[in-house]
């Protein structure tokens, strides 16, 4: 396999080049993390290897003791611990290494799970790192694997061959690069069966394998659906909080993502039914829900990124009122404020009649019907004045 260039890479020895703190790098198994830590560490501590992880559980001064921190050198080296979140006990490790060895050692962590640290507790990290979010390939990355400079990039046509391979392979790098119906099929089990039976099982108190099985291959056919939770429990046999409580687990592995209603400005706007969208494009059967869904994928992709490069505060919303006369597929905003509104379409061009009454309710700047089956047009859709359909190769070119 052909090693594709990541914009991860470049965001990565940005950080470490310019930035003290811990470098925090989550996203899904085979997202490509290992291979860009094979390419940027001088030191490499694995918890699942049982010589690192004896390594580890020895503490601060052993791992210090590993990395040579006790030697003078012209640039401090790069530790990686990679998949450090499977030890209960790696917040309060982390935060003691650093304290002591903070400015020898350039420290990237990385994990398959969410590295979340704003639990309560006495050992926060706070000011000592930042998180970064790994994501599948997109469109813009596969154009420009460097950093971005801002929120949006000008359009490039991403060729027939490339925009069809990640429509039907996704983004995830192995499959997207072999570009094989069968192995797609085989990775894509392999994959499922290692989310339930390694990670959660794990990772997690879960001892219900069977039922959030059950459960994530449910989700798995309904992305692009809004999610009932009383519904889903009954259909595994467990309670409305169990089963949110299961999906956000799933979630938390990074299996898919759940997008909430936008609340502000819109009357009688739905404040609890999220919609759901699987992280993996490629396992959607639907035509077009998997249209729905890479953008989807590609829009999160921008907001986490945008947020972590410090560019404002994202997130990713979609508009429906209590109703349902009134509705966009995403909403973006900025900084708390609407700032995009994206309407996902295969082949109607005609403008929705929703798209322009949301617009007009919430003052979002952009508003744009992105169009599947159009051909690529060289023009650049954050300029446009008002509401216009435009094709999903162009959109999609201009985001990270």
């Amino acid at each position: 396999m052909n090693e594709i260039p990541r914009l991860y890479d470049d965001i990565v020895r940005r950080h470490l080049a310019r930035d003290r703190q811990m470098l925090f790098l989550s996203g899904p198994r085979q997202v490509g993390k290992t291979t860009l830590c094979e390419g940027v560490s001088t030191l490499y501590l694995n918890w699942d290897n049982a010589a690192h992880r004896a390594t580890i559980l020895r503490g601060e001064e052993s791992i210090a003791a590993f990395a040579g921190l006790d030697r003078a050198r012209a640039e401090p080296p790069v530790l990686v611990l990679d998949e450090l979140h499977h030890f209960d006990g790696w917040k309060r490790l982390l935060k003691g290494f650093f304290d002591v060895y903070g400015k020898r050692v350039r420290v990237l962590v990385t994990g398959s799970a969410r590295l979340d640290v704003y639990k309560k507790g006495g050992d926060s990290l706070m000011g000592r790192y930042f998180p970064y979010r790994m994501h599948p390939l997109s469109v813009g990355e596969l154009l420009r694997p460097v950093q971005p400079q801002g929120e949006v990039a000008p359009p490039s046509d991403p060729g027939a061959e490339a925009w069809d391979a990640l429509l039907r392979f996704g983004g995830f790098p192995e499959p997207f690069s072999k570009g094989d119906a069968a192995f797609l099929s085989r990775w894509h089990r392999l994959r499922f069966e290692q989310l339930v039976r390694e990670d959660i099982r794990k990772d997690t108190d879960i001892r219900r394998l069977d039922q959030i099985e059950a459960l994530a291959r449910i989700l798995a056919g309904r992305s692009g659906e809004q999610l009932v939770w009383a519904s889903l429990g009954a259909e595994v046999q467990a309670n409305e909080i169990t089963a949110r409580d299961w999906t956000a687990v799933l979630e938390s592995f990074f299996f898919g993502f759940r997008v909430k209603p936008w609340a502000r400005d819109i009357a009688g706007a739905i404040r609890k039914t999220p919609k759901w969208y699987l992280r993996d494009w490629s396992r959607v059967k639907d035509p077009g829900k998997r249209r729905e869904t890479m953008l989807a994928c590609h829009l999160l992709k921008a907001v986490q990124l945008w947020t972590d490069l410090g560019l404002g505060e994202y997130d990713l919303f979609y508009v429906r009122d209590k109703g349902g006369r009134t509705e966009v597929d995403f909403l973006v905003a900025k900084d708390g404020d609407p700032w995009a509104l994206f309407e996902c379409k295969s082949g109607d061009a005609a403008l929705s009649g929703s798209l322009r009454a949301v617009q007009r309710a919430t003052r979002a700047p952009h508003a744009l019907q992105v169009v599947f089956d159009l051909p690529y047009e060289p023009v650049d859709c954050f300029a446009l004045d008002g509401p216009f359909s435009v094709p999903a190769r162009t959109l999609l070119s201009q985001l990270p």
